[in-house]
């Protein structure tokens, strides 16, 4: 089944084709307690050799674009539907996707944090177990049970998709912007009807 360590996955072989592709499993980055995690679809190329979310160019946007909102990569947590690289970065199956789910799951519960981010279609569909028109709906909020509790999921673009269409850029700082807000008024002290 694999084991899970804390928030890290040490040892895994639900996904034969993944193990046979992946030279490291990768983890999510960022502090325990986040008040924004962000979700994306799977490692590339570059994550899987550095062994961590969103090292290359769309990593490269999205710390640019959370610099200008005063938020560090060290501040949010960042990690992805499935831990292991795809061959020829193909999208995660429905089944990679479903056993990698109890991991994401341990993950957003032992987290906590006041509003998911999700990068890009496969995520958002992933945990919203819907179908979403991600960038019509970019921006928006909704909810769903994940981690043992109801919880805000913010649906963004993927930050690769301002690389190939530079209309998504305002699509992406709009989504970022309110999630930056949601993360300030969650530490802003007033009292949640969750907080007892």
């Amino acid at each position: 089944m694999g084991e899970m360590d804390g928030l890290d996955v040490t040892d895994c072989t639900r996904c034969p084709e993944l193990v046979d592709c992946r030279s490291r499993i990768v983890n999510g980055t960022g502090p325990a307690d986040a008040d924004l995690l962000f979700v994306g679809e799977g490692p590339g190329e570059q994550e899987d050799q550095q062994g961590e979310p969103f090292v290359g160019r769309s990593g490269t946007i999205l710390d640019d674009k959370l610099r200008d909102r005063g938020l560090a990569r060290e501040d949010v947590r960042i990690t992805n539907c499935v831990r292991c690289r795809p061959p020829e970065n193909r999208d995660p199956t429905a089944d990679e996707l479903d056993n990698c789910w109890p991991y994401l799951e341990s993950e957003i519960e032992q987290i906590d944090p006041e509003v998911i981010i999700t990068l890009g279609k496969v995520p958002s569909e992933h945990l919203l177990g819907d179908d979403v028109a991600v960038t019509k709906e970019a921006g928006s909020v909704r909810t769903a049970e994940l981690g043992g509790a109801v919880r805000d999921v913010l649906i963004c673009v993927h930050p690769a998709a301002t690389l190939y269409d530079r209309s998504q850029d305002e699509t992406l700082d709009a989504a970022l912007d309110k999630a930056a807000a949601m993360a300030g008024e969650e530490s802003g002290g007033q009292s949640q009807l969750g907080d007892f």
